[in-house]
């Protein structure tokens, strides 16, 4: 799927493109540098987060299990741009529960696609929602945004703040005002 010559005629292209001599001697090799890092931010796009979510454990009696201050890094699809920040998960387990660096694993999986961060929120939570079949969960994502700190409005050190809730966190306010309490500690 991933097509390392299209992205440096690509790269290349845009070098002309902004008035660049893509033969002089610190941008000869960046069109193939820029393919590679590509394919390691965008590695996502050949992962399905199924894969790390389907390794379970038998856990009884749990309320609540948090992983908070999840750094992932992503890139905009409107400008293909970074956004980054961290992402708070949380689920109420129905007897099942996954390693807790499944968690940073899901994150991982979406942060690394062309992506909206409302979009990314949504994505972790359906997917732990659709394989551990919780009780509930919530995910919280605070992020920078490179377009908007870099260009356009410029306002560096502004943070967008998402969050999804499904099942028991949706339904009951008390766990999802518990949830950022616990995040926020």
């Amino acid at each position: 799927m991933f097509d390392r010559e299209k992205i440096k005629a690509g790269v290349k292209l845009i070098l002309e493109g902004i008035g660049e001599d893509v033969n002089r001697e610190g941008l000869i090799e960046t069109p193939d540098r820029v393919a590679r890092m590509y394919e390691e931010i965008f590695s996502g796009m050949d992962e399905d987060a199924k894969v790390h979510l389907a390794k379970r454990f038998t856990a009884q009696n749990n309320e609540m299990i948090v992983e908070k201050d999840i750094t992932f890094y992503s890139t905009c699809e409107h400008h293909l741009m970074p956004f980054y920040g961290k992402a708070h998960v949380a689920y109420i387990p129905d007897g099942q529960v996954v390693g807790i660096s499944k968690l940073a694993r899901t994150v991982e999986v979406y942060a690394k696609r062309p992506q909206i961060q409302e979009q990314l929120t949504a994505q972790i939570a359906d997917a732990i929602d659709a394989e551990l079949h919780p009780v509930g969960v919530m995910v919280m994502i605070e992020a920078e945004h490179t377009c908007m700190t870099m260009r356009g409005v410029k306002k560096p050190g502004s943070k967008t703040v998402t969050y999804v809730s499904r099942g028991a966190f949706l339904e009951d306010s008390n766990l999802q005002d518990k949830f950022f309490r616990l995040v926020r500690e």
